[in-house]
């Protein structure tokens, strides 16, 4: 893999961005956090960039998948005009008449509850109430199909992942690690710390599109337990 970089100085309100060549059909344009990652991502999508075959945003980067290498100096010079003028915070900020994209309901049993209880110094019902009073933004997938790290959430319930991973956690567990909660697509391994549980399907291959959260999506939890 080739890799050369450039900064692009004329951008409003993000200062330097690193666009980097990741390949010989790709560019990879590096931020400061997630929340500018989301501005960004929208932006780029909204320049409807010719070559573009996908948009890949994750916690601090955006991959930009092209047709070919000779798409990537135009595309890298279109991305010089684009200008985001945004506050990143608002990113993360919801008005106050947004409603969330999708409500999934949540048994809050989490064998890991009392101990995000211990560490954040609430109740229990305290962090169930954090979790559910925070409208989540999707910040970008992860690492199953259909996983999806949410932001913004009360800053009360960043936590550190468990020092002892699981080697099996079920599908549908709600997790919290660090700054992100997220819901287990599929049983796998996993670190983080789990709170309750959901019946909500997050991958379906059978749906029009498989992801129940996609990049962007304002995400509500409800305690129906």
């Amino acid at each position: 893999m080739s890799v050369t970089a450039e900064m692009d100085r004329g951008v409003r309100g993000a200062g330097a961005i690193p666009i980097r060549d990741y390949g010989e059909r790709a560019l990879l344009l590096e931020f400061d956090s997630t929340a500018a990652v989301l501005a960004w991502t929208e932006a780029i999508r909204q320049a409807d960039l010719p070559g573009v075959l996908d948009i890949v945003p994750a916690s601090r980067t955006v991959l930009i998948k092209l047709a070919g290498h000779r798409y990537q100096a135009p595309t890298r010079q279109r991305l010089r005009s684009l200008r985001v003028d945004a506050d990143f915070d608002a990113e993360l900020t919801p008005p106050a008449d947004r409603r969330a994209d999708v409500t999934i309901d949540v048994v809050y049993d989490g064998p890991d509850l009392d101990e995000v209880a211990r560490l954040t110094g609430l109740t229990p019902e305290q962090v169930v109430a954090a979790h559910t009073g925070s409208l989540w933004r999707v910040g970008f997938g992860g690492f199953a199909p259909g996983f999806a790290y949410l932001i913004g959430g009360d800053p009360r319930l960043e936590v550190p992942r468990r020092s002892e991973p699981r080697t099996k956690v079920p599908a549908g567990a709600v997790g919290l690690a660090g700054e992100f909660s997220g819901v287990y697509p599929r049983e796998s391994p996993g670190g983080w710390q789990l709170i309750g549980h959901t019946s909500a399907v997050l991958w379906d291959v059978d749906r029009e599109k498989p992801a129940l959260l996609t990049s962007g999506m304002w995400v509500q939890f409800r305690d129906v337990g």
